[in-house]
């Protein structure tokens, strides 16, 4: 089966890391990856749709550009040394918001995850993933998202540390992408309860239950920090943002973080 990857791009080193990851983890598999750049000529999005239309000098100039810039990221990951070929690559420029055109690149050609770069080095939630990283978590529904530091590891995980209230109670499927990326890489998953105690209720209880059913075959142990916040409890357990990806599971609110994502290492 052949894989539908898309791989948002902006043409910065932290873009193209994100694109070394995403090819290195499905190296071996018959993948399509769909390079997608949006375009504009301001970064408040109303005054480019404003200011700009298809046929003016501007439109077409960072048509002109967004296009230019795709070429050159095409050549070097399908046609250069590096070229693999089990993957084929499509281009997609698009003057839009990057949200909505990343919502329509996912429709449109059924998408089945996305991998996206992300920089930022503050203990902002919003910094640490970047602004259009944040808004594609919380609303490109349906779909998986892998967010790639700016100073990522690129190299397959050992370790998967995923965190967990376990109040959610996780359909298989929705972990098809966690459970498959830990048997690709042989690596251990790490299911991580952050909280003030150790007591789980009965609805907790059940969903650690239900975790360690769907993780069976796969090797993962269960963990339990004491502490206030997520991510400083990552960084106890030994995983610092600045050096893992993020794999999002689905579609949250932040403030319920814990649940929905984990970090390969």
């Amino acid at each position: 089966m052949t894989r539908k990857i898309l791989l948002p791009t902006d043409f910065s080193s932290n873009a193209v890391r994100a694109i070394n990851y995403a090819l290195e983890l499905y190296k071996d598999e018959s993948c399509v990856f769909y390079l997608l750049n949006v375009f504009s000529v301001s970064s408040n999005v109303m005054d480019s749709l404003i200011n700009m239309e298809p046929g003016s000098e501007l439109y077409e100039t960072a048509k002109s550009n967004s296009e230019i810039g795709l070429s050159n990221v095409l050549n070097t990951v399908a046609f250069g040394e590096n070229g693999n070929p089990k993957h084929s690559f499509q281009t997609i420029s698009t003057f839009n918001s990057p949200l909505e055109a990343i919502k329509q690149v996912v429709e449109k050609n059924d998408i089945e995850l996305i991998v996206m770069g992300t920089k930022g080095e503050t203990k902002s939630r919003t910094s640490i993933f970047g602004s259009v990283a944040v808004n594609v978590m919380e609303k490109a529904r349906n779909c998986p998202v892998i967010v790639v530091p700016e100073l990522a590891k690129l190299q397959l995980p050992k370790e998967i540390v995923f965190p967990t209230s376990y109040k959610t109670h996780f359909k298989k499927r929705e972990l098809h992408f966690l459970i498959d990326i830990a048997q690709k890489c042989k690596a251990s998953i790490k299911v991580l309860h952050v909280a003030n105690e150790e007591i789980l209720n009965e609805e907790q209880f059940n969903g650690k239950k239900l975790l360690a059913e769907y993780f069976e075959g796969v090797n993962h142990s269960f963990h339990f920090l004491s502490h206030n916040s997520v991510p400083a409890a990552i960084n106890c357990f030994g995983c610092p943002s600045t050096s893992v990806a993020a794999l999002v599971l689905r579609t949250v609110q932040l403030r319920r973080y814990a649940a929905h994502q984990c970090w390969v290492v």
